[in-house]
C-alpha cells in the first residue's frame, strides 16, 4: 500500500544508490534503516489518511524517506565519530548529506533536523514534520521489541531467499 505515492514523488530517492546502501545498516532490531524509512513514509501517509489531514503529500513522503539519512552504521564506533549520542546528532547529519544530493523545501528540512523531538529541543513547525515525528516514534518501538521485523536482515521475502532477489 501506498507504493504507487512513494513512486510518484521519491522514485529519484528511491532508486539513488544512496538510499539503496542504507540497506546494510540496521536501525532497530532487525531492519534496515532503508526499511525503516520506508515504513515511515508509509505509516506518515496512513496517519495523513486516518485523520484526514491536509498537508502536502511530496513532502511528506520525502522528508520520511530522508530524515534517517545520515548513512552510517550507528552501531559501530569509528575512530572520527563514536556515535554515543547519535539521537541528538543523527537528524542533522541526515540534513548535511540530504542537501548535498536534493533539492529540500523548508518543511522537508523541517522534518528531518526535528524528527528526533523531544531531544530535538525545538519542535516541528509544520504537520508534515509532526506527522512523521510521530509515525517515526510508532514505528522504532514496533521494530525495537521486534512486533515489525526487517524482510532483509531475516533474508526471507514472501517465503523466498530475499539475498538473492538482486
Amino acid at each position: 500500500m501506498y507504493e504507487d505515492e512513494l513512486q510518484k514523488y521519491a522514485n529519484d530517492i528511491l532508486m539513488s544508490e544512496n538510499f539503496k546502501s542504507m540497506r546494510d545498516f540496521i536501525q532497530h532490531g532487525n531492519m534496515s534503516v532503508q526499511e525503516h524509512c520506508i515504513s515511515v513514509a508509509k505509516t506518515s501517509l496512513a496517519i495523513r489518511d486516518k485523520y484526514n489531514i491536509d498537508c502536502n503529500t511530496r513532502d511528506l513522503i520525502r522528508g520520511a524517506l530522508l530524515h534517517d539519512y545520515f548513512l552510517y552504521d550507528w552501531h559501530k564506533n569509528d575512530k572520527l565519530s563514536p556515535h554515543r549520542l547519535h539521537g541528538f546528532f543523527h537528524p542533522g547529519r541526515a540534513l548535511r548529506n540530504a542537501r548535498k544530493e536534493y533539492y529540500l523545501s523548508s518543511r522537508q528540512e523541517d522534518i528531518i533536523i526535528k524528527h528526533m523531538w523531544p531531544l530535538t529541543v525545538v519542535p516541528p513547525m509544520c504537520r508534515e514534520a509532526w506527522i512523521v515525528t510521530m509515525a517515526d516514534k510508532y514505528c522504532s518501538f514496533l521494530e525495537t521489541v521486534r512486533i515489525q521485523k526487517g524482510v532483509i536482515h531475516t533474508g526471507k521475502i514472501h517465503g523466498k531467499n530475499f539475498r538473492n532477489r538482486n
